[in-house]
């Protein structure tokens, strides 16, 4: 996750060597361990999100209704990172 929060606050990364990060003319492209840090946290905790919205993604089928409930509790999946910063700050919604 390390590698991939590096090319998402790097655009100019085009290869990570161990921990070392290079752009296109192979030169050392410095950043932030912190940063780096906190968007890999956040990068799991939406890899997370997505998977139990995808979870309950045949509630929406154009055949059903949702409950209150549900759409609350998917409403609530979505907005998780309105607070929580990694998986382990984060309060999960209880399924319905």
């Amino acid at each position: 996750m390390k590698h991939a929060a590096i090319f998402s606050l790097h655009s100019s990364v085009v290869t990570i060597k161990g921990d070392i990060a290079y752009d296109a003319n192979n030169n050392v492209v410095k950043y932030d361990e912190d940063a780096v840090a906190a968007e890999a946290n956040m990068m799991a905790l939406r890899q997370e999100r997505t998977r139990l919205l995808a979870e309950t993604d045949w509630w929406a089928s154009s055949d059903l209704t949702m409950t209150q409930a549900q759409t609350n509790y998917r409403q609530a999946l979505r907005d998780i990172t309105d607070n929580a910063t990694s998986l382990d700050d984060v309060t999960w919604p209880v399924k319905p």
